[in-house]
């Protein structure tokens, strides 16, 4: 036993499963701060009074809530870089890092958007009714009455999203980000089989530590800021 725990101690002084979860971390809080940025737009496409730009936005979210993130994280690398030679990064492992972010961040804008609309959903029409009886266009009434309230109320379903976000950043492996979490995994798993179970069980731990925070914040801002009726 004292060997086994010894090995296991080695092990993980050897490996920077700290480190290994900060690159998720990051990968998570830009791709989330893009897909907030594009999902907004979409949603703002998506309640538009333009039906090409309702249509642009329906088939954005209809095709990438459907498609696999390993392929679109495969289609950062091998189409992205590897064919049209787009750069992101002048280092090489950061290239990789930010393909990465984002193929995670066109992939969850489409459930941000989602999450967003349910938002919307929850404004009463007569908000919407009285911003255009006042005179202001589209582009301010959704800045200035819709989406403040959209917001409020679509805190709890954004939660879910960033914390599927930081579980899917795992698939960045599929992207060559050799350091996160499920990489730093397979080589320790691969070089210690013996510490099979423990190697799981820390990492396994290691998101219930950081999803059950966001989970309770995301429960506490929903209840918080839940418009009364």
């Amino acid at each position: 036993m004292d060997d086994y725990l010894a090995g296991f101690t080695e092990l993980f002084s050897r490996y920077d499963v700290v480190g290994a979860f900060w690159v998720n971390i990051q990968l998570t809080f830009w791709a989330g701060l893009i897909a907030l940025a594009v999902g907004t737009l979409l949603a703002l496409m998506r309640i538009s009074p333009v039906a090409s730009l309702r249509l642009t936005g329906t088939s954005y979210v209809t095709i990438f809530r459907n498609t696999p993130l390993t392929i679109i994280i495969t289609f950062m690398v091998l189409v992205v870089w590897t064919q049209l030679t787009v750069t992101l990064a002048p280092d090489f492992n950061a290239n990789f890092f930010w393909l990465a972010v984002v193929g995670l961040a066109v992939y969850h804008a489409a459930f941000v958007c989602e999450a967003i609309r349910s938002g919307v959903n929850t404004v009463p029409v007569g908000q919407a009714e009285a911003a255009r009886a006042i005179g202001l266009p589209f582009l301010a009434a959704a800045r200035l009455v819709i989406l403040p309230q959209a917001f409020r109320g679509s805190v709890a379903p954004l939660g879910n999203t960033l914390i599927a976000l930081l579980k899917n950043s795992t698939v960045a492996a599929a992207g060559s980000v050799a350091t996160e979490t499920a990489s730093t995994m397979k080589v320790m798993i691969e070089f210690s089989p013996n510490h099979l179970y423990a190697i799981f069980f820390i990492f396994a731990m290691g998101y219930v530590i950081l999803v059950i925070p966001i989970g309770l914040a995301t429960t506490w801002l929903s209840d918080r800021l839940a418009v009364k009726r």
